[in-house]
């Protein structure tokens, strides 16, 4: 059986026991870890991922951290003779050696997922963790923040408030004439909804209600105090 993983943009292909060199993984010698992106398996039964296939991964134990060889430009120029150069960065890699193949159950092995060297976790807060002292902070928070979230879903909620009883309409104000939409509304804002309230104004009601519609003798002009006592007899 073997299987075609992914890792450091590149694919391999291995079986159990074979030994690769992949780039840097952060891990120390003598460690184990687990490749989840894995692409395929084959077999008697090839399985293809879509893309990845599910459940399935790579298990294989880190055996050194090396660098490998000094690359070698060349450069080749019209007219003129060739050149070559040693280029001076040399690409840090991990030797492993491949221990198991899982076709399912990836998620329960409890071995630590390969993650490059150059791979920076990133805080719900946008920060970055540069190191390993960094990225146990941020760790330790996220499962800080889930166990709130669970909290506050297992609290029982608080029932809602009941609405307050729908009020009385009350009379139609606009029977009496001078009053219009705008105005009835006013009134009701101002607690007036009957007939009956307007007419048992007195004076010093008529002239606070003519300040808070704002229409100065309006009220004694067009006879609204008569006008409701007539509408309430009605």
């Amino acid at each position: 059986m073997f299987a075609v993983l992914k890792t450091g943009g590149k694919q391999y292909k291995v079986q159990s026991g074979d030994t690769l060199k992949v780039e840097k993984i952060a891990a120390d010698a003598g460690e184990k870890v687990q490749f989840n992106d894995v692409l395929m398996l084959g077999g008697d039964k090839p399985v293809l991922g879509a893309p990845l296939v599910e459940g399935a991964a790579v298990q294989a134990e880190v055996i050194d951290q090396i660098k490998g060889d000094k690359v070698i430009h060349f450069v080749k120029r019209r007219r003129k003779h060739g050149s070559q150069r040693t280029k001076g960065h040399r690409q840090q890699l991990t030797v492993l050696r491949v221990t198991e193949i899982l076709e399912k159950g990836a998620e329960k092995s409890g071995v630590k997922a390969a993650a490059g060297a150059g791979s920076v976790a990133v805080a719900s807060d946008g920060r970055y963790a540069k190191n390993k002292t960094d990225q146990a902070e941020m760790a330790k928070r996220v499962e800080e923040g889930e166990a709130k979230a669970k909290k506050a879903e297992t609290k029982p909620k608080k029932a809602a408030p009941k609405k307050a009883a729908k009020a009385d309409k009350g009379d139609d104000l606009t029977q009496i004439n001078g009053v219009g939409p705008v105005i009835v509304k006013k009134l009701n804002e101002a607690g007036i909804t009957t007939f009956a309230q307007i007419a048992a104004w007195n004076a010093s009601d008529v002239e606070e209600m003519d300040e808070k519609l704002s229409f100065k003798g309006r009220i004694d002009r067009e006879e609204w105090v008569a006008q409701a006592k007539e509408l309430t007899k009605g």
